[in-house]
């Protein structure tokens, strides 16, 4: 019989790359009924920018793509959901939300939830179930490490609450998944019997890739993602643009860019050296990717977090993924993966300013025979070891155990 999963989220759009087009859809080919419950905020779905999705995606339930999605509002569970928060005798008032109470009606055998307050929706559907005489299975999908115990944005005392209610929302946690070895680490030191695997977040292995040669007379640098008060600094694209350009015949590429409601005004004398390609479908984002030489990635305030020390963002994989050798800050799990695989060139400081990045990018100008060197390395080993049919076959290992199947593939 087909089991079915359920996946409950909180924050994310409901077509976020991982969630969706990544994990469910790979579920469903896997042979599972996949049901999203993902919220509207304002009345609306939302893409992936937080654009409100005002001209399609009307209904509270329907297919798309082969999987079921199941709306509810934002508004409404936010309270409820805090409960969290509250002494456990309290939680089963917290429970009371349309997250959870959605989760239960669909009645599955498997959820799969993607934040901490999904965790606690999950949490919830698994209590109520049991008094309905039936044994669910939980996993908690962790993209980041929530609390940070090193983020200042938050007081002390709140970190320290929203630890001891992991701890014990975890007890009822029957596989974590998560998004790097750091990560997991750090479960397995709360938890040493809890199962844990990484599956990063890898691409579909991008197709029609050709090697890039490196011979042109000028140097073309990318970001991919979200700019917004956390990433992708638009004053540090502006000032390593306008430093490069002194020396080089540079340009800077912005794949993605602001949210909602935010705009990125480039200087007038700028405006032909620093593309903004806007948000593009994720299946194109390989074609915006041929004419890129080196991807950029700039983590701030890493005293600061503990989650951008552990980060393996989906922009990394990305440029990979499309043989572009990366340049990042002194980060942990991505300074550990570039340093072993020879796919970029980390620049020693937690802070980086634009200064030091225009300097590694006019070095790597003057190296084009090391950057080919890169990008092979780069193309290489998401082909042998990180693109998504691998990570894939991870996923299926974690499902496999959760229903007894006895087939487990080794990556």
């Amino acid at each position: 019989m087909q089991k079915k999963i359920c996946m409950l989220v909180a924050e994310h759009p409901f077509l976020d790359s991982r969630i969706f087009k990544r994990e469910a859809k790979s579920l469903k080919k896997l042979g599972y009924d996949v049901t999203l419950i993902v919220p509207r905020k304002d009345g609306y779905l939302f893409d992936i920018d937080g654009t409100p999705l005002k001209d399609q995606f009307l209904s509270q339930t329907f297919t798309h793509e082969g999987i079921t999605i199941v709306t509810y509002d934002y508004e409404e569970s936010r309270t409820p959901l805090s409960k969290v928060l509250s002494p456990e005798s309290l939680w089963e008032q917290g429970f009371k939300n349309p997250l959870t109470e959605l989760g239960v009606q669909q009645d599955a055998d498997i959820y799969h939830v993607h934040e901490y307050l999904s965790l606690f929706a999950g949490i919830g559907v698994k209590r109520m179930l049991k008094k309905s005489n039936k044994e669910i299975k939980l996993v908690y999908d962790s993209h980041e490490l929530t609390p940070d115990p090193f983020d200042s944005r938050n007081p002390k005392e709140l970190r320290s609450n929203l630890k001891e209610k992991l701890m014990i929302m975890l007890k009822e946690v029957d596989h974590i998944i998560t998004i790097s070895h750091s990560i997991k680490s750090w479960f397995i030191s709360q938890n040493p019997t809890l199962p844990v695997e990484v599956i990063y977040n890898s691409p579909p292995l991008a197709k029609d890739y050709q090697p890039k040669n490196y011979n042109g007379n000028s140097l073309v640098a990318c970001y991919e993602g979200n700019i917004d008060h956390k990433r992708g600094s638009k004053d540090k694209i502006i000032q390593i643009s306008e430093i490069s350009l002194k020396t080089i015949d540079f340009q800077f590429k912005v794949i993605g860019g602001t949210r909602y409601g935010d705009s990125f005004i480039l200087p007038h004398h700028l405006r032909d050296k620093i593309k903004l390609t806007g948000w593009v479908d994720y299946y194109s984002i390989a074609e915006h990717m041929k004419n890129v030489d080196v991807g950029w990635i700039d983590y701030e305030e890493l005293n600061q977090s503990l989650n951008r020390s552990y980060a393996m963002p989906n922009k990394f994989f990305s440029f990979l993924n499309n043989g572009v050798p990366i340049l990042v800050n002194r980060c942990h799990e991505m300074e550990a993966f570039i340093r072993t695989h020879r796919c970029g060139l980390i620049i020693d400081k937690k802070d980086a300013t634009a200064e030091d990045y225009a300097e590694a990018l006019l070095y790597l100008y003057k190296n084009k025979s090391l950057l080919k060197e890169m990008s092979l390395n780069a193309r290489k080993v998401m082909e042998e070891i990180y693109c998504w049919g691998k990570m894939e076959k991870r996923l299926m290992n974690v499902y496999n155990q959760l229903t007894n199947k006895a087939e487990i593939f080794y990556t």
